[in-house]
């Protein structure tokens, strides 16, 4: 490709609205322009690397015994109503009527769609097990769409579904898709982690995400020192500091608007581990919608909202509103367990404590001397608390659990039989008797992948692309405007191009400075650099993205860079 007749707009300055790396870098160097709140055109520059990364993607997938096909992204209400998702799914699931007046939705996932499929076409044991995959768009209505690439509304993701006559094939292709995720992410160039999960929305038991370590990441990954435990903290599992309590008489002590862990523990001279900390939540969705509960954990800990919501078996919880709080006897800054109308949880940690300090259900008080077991009934344990580093392993009960921030970019799932069951995805058995097939499912952001590699790979001149995902492995900069400069730089990227290479040839009529900034922002890989100081002194340069230099004479320039770019893709770069 001439550089001259590329569509690759570049930007000097980075735009206001860009707030991480990745989004500023993809915008200046022209891959990406904003069409509406978290969509995106992809440009040419952009869209090549999106086909590099799919390229990968399929590649491994193909290997692991995956087929391809392809569903629409309009899905029929009766599908979702089927599942029972039409009305859980919430407002992410962007939802119309045709003309006839039939609802439809934008797919932000498959499951109802496949299930439909492989429903009418199972029909035997004999034909599992199966896994089907696609490369498509798909639709989340975020309230707030942010970082370009990384949460937009509309994205690419690769969506897999397996079905199986059995929970112990399940587990088999459970690992396969989790060894072939390993293969794509290390293929891609990534620091990854694959860390245990929360199924969320998608239901199903057993779960990984897959996290490209980046300090942009939204989600928060915990780690052990010493062991291969690693998971997100709406799931991970450790055990927190020992702390030993006094037993002594329940009191009440006056605490004047202290309200705050830290306050109460000042105003008290305690420590603020001898505090119990009681969040009171309403349920949305799931077997106890619009339930009232209390957890109670550690002054020091903070509750996890996920393990509550899945504790008490709804979709999510709320903070209970100042009516509600009155509802069940308590207020606002004050909560404490003693008293309280309703179902009330504790942190397992939590487990015969004595000697506590919670609120007193009345403003400006606080109990002291609360013992768990003597002054409460009725109460349930569940892990509640969120992990915290310096925590001990939940796993190998010896290392130290650490934390880093993590751009989720994959996760699979052990579905079961949460969608094939609704949806009859039924076959005939070993036996003669009629099934219901067990599923899994397994998906990649590949459009949010190519953000994560920016926010991993760039300096401070521009993008730094893996030489497998670059737009271009090869630029060929003509500097100056002497036809002999001309002549050699056209015939080195002829020669390249029979060779196969993606090269793009820098013609335009610009200044050296200028070529070169585009071509660091950019991020290809090699650049040859054609003047007429190099042809005179038979020389020319050839720099990598990485700063590395070699120099070659005209007629051994191809080789060289041929050989340097070999060698960067034996190394993964």
């Amino acid at each position: 490709m001439r550089y001259s007749k590329l569509f690759s707009p570049t930007l000097r300055d980075t735009p206001a609205d860009a707030e991480v790396v990745s989004h500023q870098l993809l915008l200046r160097a022209g891959f990406i322009r904003r069409v509406t709140s978290g969509v995106y055109d992809y440009l040419p520059l952009g869209l090549r690397v999106l086909r590099n990364i799919e390229n990968i993607v399929r590649d491994e997938m193909n290997r692991a015994g995956a087929q391809e096909l392809l569903m629409p992204m309009v899905q029929p209400a009766e599908f979702w109503q089927k599942s029972e998702r039409w009305d859980k799914y919430g407002p992410e699931l962007l939802r119309f009527k045709d003309r006839h007046g039939h609802e439809s939705c934008l797919g932000p996932t498959h499951e109802e769609v496949i299930c439909d499929l492989v429903s009418r076409e199972l029909k035997s044991y004999k034909q599992l097990p199966m896994n089907l995959y696609q490369v498509q768009n798909k639709f989340r209505d975020e309230i707030r769409p942010r970082f370009g690439l990384m949460r937009g509304r509309e994205f690419v993701m690769k969506d897999a579904y397996s079905f199986h006559a059995n929970a112990e094939c399940l587990a088999k292709e459970y690992q396969n898709m989790f060894d072939t995720y390993h293969r794509i992410f290390n293929r891609l160039g990534l620091k990854f982690r694959a860390v245990e999960a929360d199924n969320g929305s998608i239901g199903g038991s057993a779960s990984h995400e897959f996290h490209v370590l980046a300090e942009s990441g939204e989600d928060l990954i915990t780690h052990c020192s010493a062991c291969d435990y690693a998971a997100n903290v709406e799931k991970a599992l450790s055990t927190p500091p020992t702390y030993q309590g006094t037993d002594v008489e329940l009191g009440e002590v006056e605490t004047p608007k202290k309200t705050a862990v830290e306050d109460v523990a000042s105003f008290l001279n305690v420590e603020p581990s001898t505090l119990l900390k009681t969040m009171v939540y309403v349920a949305v969705g799931g077997e106890n919608e619009g339930q009232v509960v209390a957890a109670c954990v550690r002054g020091t800990d903070n509750v996890q909202e996920i393990k509550l919501a899945r504790a008490i078996c709804a979709d999510e919880v709320e903070l209970a509103s100042k009516e509600q709080l009155a509802a069940v006897g308590t207020v606002t800054g004050y909560a404490g367990p003693m008293g309280l109308s309703c179902p009330i949880y504790f942190d397992t940690s939590l487990t015969g404590e004595v000697g506590l300090i919670a609120g007193a259900n009345k403003y400006n008080f606080h109990i002291t001397g609360l013992n768990i077991s003597r002054d409460l009934s009725n109460i349930t344990f569940a892990d509640l608390r969120e992990t915290q580093v310096g925590d001990t392993c939940g796993k190998c009960g010896k290392g130290k659990m650490e934390t880093s921030r993590g751009i989720e970019v994959g996760h699979i799932f052990e579905l079961g039989t949460v969608y094939a069951k609704p949806m009859e995805v039924l076959f005939q058995n070993e036996q003669g008797k009629r099934d219901v097939a067990t599923m899994g499912c397994y998906g990649i952001g590949v459009s949010r992948l190519m953000a994560a590699v920016v926010e991993q790979c760039n300096d401070e001149y521009g993008i730094m692309w893996p030489v497998n995902l670059a737009p271009f492995q090869i630029s060929v900069i003509t500097l100056g405007k002497s036809e002999t400069a001309f002549a050699a730089s056209e015939k080195i990227y002829n020669e390249l191009l029979n060779q196969g290479i993606d090269v793009v040839w820098d013609d335009r009529k610009e200044s050296p400075g200028i070529k070169f900034k585009d071509a660091e922002l950019t991020g290809i890989p090699l650049r040859i650099v054609v003047g007429d100081r190099g042809l005179d002194n038979n020389a020319l340069e050839i720099k990598t993205r990485w700063g590395d230099k070699a120099e070659a004479s005209p007629d051994e320039v191809c080789n060289k860079v041929l050989a340097m770019l070999n060698a960067l893709k034996q190394e993964n770069i």
